[in-house]
């Protein structure tokens, strides 16, 4: 009776995301600053961000309406809308002719005595991670004091703004990001072990909030009609470095942050989309649903 009942709270909670979403992208596409939302794609083609804002609206309140505690649901509400804010001042930037792009270029600017977009979006993102880090940590049952405790925390924080930043490197083309997201959820939506912490029961609700969000979105976005860009990829993935830091301790963010430092750091030398594209089974995947001919 219990798995039936939870099982059932979860696909409300997916309602909850997906609806929330839907209306979201219904109401900015409507809004006055609709026009301000439209960009030109790697085809030419004009194409909405209203999906950003929706999807971060929509995943972030079946996060919250799946938290068990005021402090996961503040910790949800922190990196679900701090990062998706300031992925979307950063997306209204690039309209203003913001140049600097990637770390490289957010820290030249900064040589240059100039704060970019960017550079404001790292910091707030940063932000936001150690705070909900902080809140996830202080309302779990395992809660490690002392140095430790600080140090899980920091690295936790670390891994919530790396996974924002993460989700937003693939967002290069129709439904990638979406499709990467989705496939983390399943994974961070897995049953918890009997020794995890507390925290993991939302953090699995979390992660079905984002694959509920990212599957509302997902056909528009493959049909190139809208994208998620700086402020929905952001959104998303600081939910699921969420997620995942609300399931594991120490040893498990500090594993996943090296693994992410390592991709970001890589992604500044070699092209992810050339990667895909030169591999047979990831091409597959990243073309499946998308309309290559157009």
């Amino acid at each position: 009776m219990g798995t039936i009942k939870q099982s059932l709270g979860r696909v409300a909670l997916g309602a909850v995301a997906a609806g929330a979403t839907t209306a979201a992208i219904s109401a900015v596409r409507s809004s006055k600053r609709a026009a301000d939302l439209e960009r030109v794609n790697h085809k030419g083609d004009v194409v909405s961000l209203a999906e950003g804002p929706g999807v971060a609206i929509g995943a972030t309140a079946g996060a919250v309406a799946g938290a068990s505690t005021p402090a996961y649901a503040a910790a949800a509400a922190c990196s679900g809308l701090v990062s998706g804010a300031v992925g979307l001042y950063d997306d209204m930037e690039d309209t203003k002719g913001e140049s600097a792009k990637g770390l490289k270029g957010h820290l030249g600017a900064l040589k240059e005595g100039r704060l970019s977009a960017g550079a404001v979006k790292i910091l707030g993102i940063s932000a936001a991670g150690l705070a909900s880090a902080a809140l996830v940590d202080a309302s779990s049952d395992k809660r490690r004091r002392g140095w430790r405790g600080l140090l899980s925390t920091a690295v936790g924080g670390g891994v919530i703004a790396g996974a924002a930043n993460l989700v937003n490197l693939f967002d290069l083309r129709p439904g990638r990001a979406l499709k990467v997201s989705t496939a983390s959820s399943l994974l961070l939506s897995a049953r918890a072990g009997k020794r995890a912490p507390s925290t993991a029961v939302p953090a699995i609700n979390t992660a079905v909030a984002v694959q509920s969000a990212a599957a509302t979105a997902l056909p528009e976005d493959l049909e190139g009609k809208t994208m998620l860009g700086d402020c929905g990829a952001n959104s998303l993935g600081a939910l699921l470095g969420l997620s995942y830091v609300a399931r594991t301790g120490l040893i498990g963010r500090g594993l996943a942050l090296a693994a992410i430092a390592g991709l970001t750091l890589a992604s500044e030398r070699v092209s992810f989309t050339e990667v895909i594209a030169e591999t047979p089974i990831l091409r597959e995947l990243d073309e499946l649903g998308r309309d290559t001919a157009k």
